[in-house]
């Protein structure tokens, strides 16, 4: 008899269950129209509020922009000095910037991976005798310089595709594996563009 009893609580509290998740499914089916198709939640980045830094020309906001926060953009900014110095205008910079966004997030990496171990820096960039000594490529503004020194020379380079200028220089596995990063790129570079040293 107690057996029954709770076999015909679990069968009642499942019965509850289902009609609950039922009336969920129903209350939000009924909450959208199809004219306004739902989308994921983006979550947002909280930045640390600190003052704005400047790196040459470029006073770096705390952010978030395009996700990243100021001890990233600093980086991008160096990329984008770096460019500048080299008479590179904001289309070139943002492929720079991309390209650092796919292989460190921005970040100033002291180590590789399984496919290149002695890779360092924002651009990931190997101990082959190509990308200078370790301190130069651990320093975002010399490694980016290496990085539009090995663009420019690429035999026309400005006809190619953001990705396919980055995968010229960085000989990526994947040719579009920096395409992703393109958007965001050109919001760094727009918003820090806008933003110069007072």
């Amino acid at each position: 008899m107690r057996r029954l009893v709770i076999a015909a609580s679990v069968v009642f509290c499942g019965g509850v269950v289902a009609l609950v998740v039922a009336l969920v499914m129903v209350v939000t089916s009924l909450a959208g129209t199809p004219d306004e198709p739902s989308e994921p939640v983006a979550v947002g980045v909280t930045c640390p509020d600190v003052e704005p830094v400047v790196v040459g020309t470029i006073s770096v906001p705390a952010g978030p922009v395009a996700g990243y926060c100021q001890d990233r953009l600093v980086n991008a900014a160096w990329i984008m000095e770096a460019a500048k110095a080299q008479g590179i205008g904001t289309h070139t910079q943002a492929i720079g910037v991309m390209t650092a966004m796919g292989e460190s997030s921005l970040r100033n990496i002291d180590h590789g991976d399984e496919v290149g171990p002695d890779s360092r820096g924002l651009f990931q960039q190997r101990d082959n005798g190509q990308w200078g000594t370790y301190e130069q490529r651990m320093d975002p503004y010399t490694a980016a310089t290496s990085f539009f020194t090995k663009l420019v020379r690429i035999p026309g380079w400005k006809e190619l595709t953001p990705t396919q200028a980055a995968h010229a220089v960085q000989v990526n596995a994947d040719p579009d594996h920096y395409t992703r990063w393109w958007d965001d790129a050109e919001t760094v570079v727009a918003a820090l563009t806008a933003s110069p040293a007072s």
